[in-house]
């Protein structure tokens, strides 16, 4: 067997523009969970017991070192740390059985976290999320640069979370510089 190391998408990269700070979040481990037919109660089970509650549409569930996100009916991006949570989808393949179809997506996504007083700014000449009314745990698929990714409002004021597709990690992060630069 080969002993791979995962790399970074940009490698972990942190900039400082204004007072708004953007870095490259290299640490979660990252698994999609599919109910299957006859399964969902099950699913909604495992997730309940692991998040404390089950998120529902437009909603992320932050929970102990765990959270995740609605994707869909019945579908959930879950995240974890990774120097606790590295094998994340084969843990949550274990839980879930035949119930789910679980697939791993650490390495499919990059993830940013955006902080400081003029995030909503920022955000705002991104993409058509509704920022200043999101509270914490509100999640919006939208298109960010003409991809599309998810956009987490964290728990606090100043803070947002941006996923992007992993194979275009230096446009999305182009996109969140420029817009941090027109704030600044």
């Amino acid at each position: 067997m080969h002993n791979l190391t995962p790399t970074m998408a940009l490698g972990g990269v942190t900039d400082t523009i204004g007072t708004i700070t953007i870095t490259e979040n290299s640490g979660m481990s990252l698994a999609s969970v599919a109910a299957r037919m006859g399964g969902e109660k099950k699913s909604a089970l495992v997730l309940k017991k692991m998040l404390g509650e089950v998120p529902g549409p437009g909603r992320c569930q932050q929970h102990g070192l765990g959270a995740g996100f609605w994707m869909g009916p019945d579908q959930w991006m879950i995240g974890a740390p990774m120097g606790t949570h590295e094998l994340l989808a084969d843990q949550l393949k274990d839980l879930l059985g035949d119930a789910a179809s679980v697939t791993e997506q650490t390495g499919a996504w990059v993830v940013f976290d955006m902080t400081g007083a003029a995030m909503r700014d920022a955000v705002e000449l991104l993409c058509a999320v509704p920022i200043r009314t999101m509270i914490a745990g509100d999640t919006q698929r939208t298109v960010i640069h003409h991809l599309g990714c998810f956009v987490i409002r964290r728990n606090t004021d100043d803070h947002v979370r941006i996923i992007g597709p992993r194979a275009s990690a230096g446009s999305l992060h182009h996109a969140l510089v420029a817009a941090a630069h027109s704030v600044a």
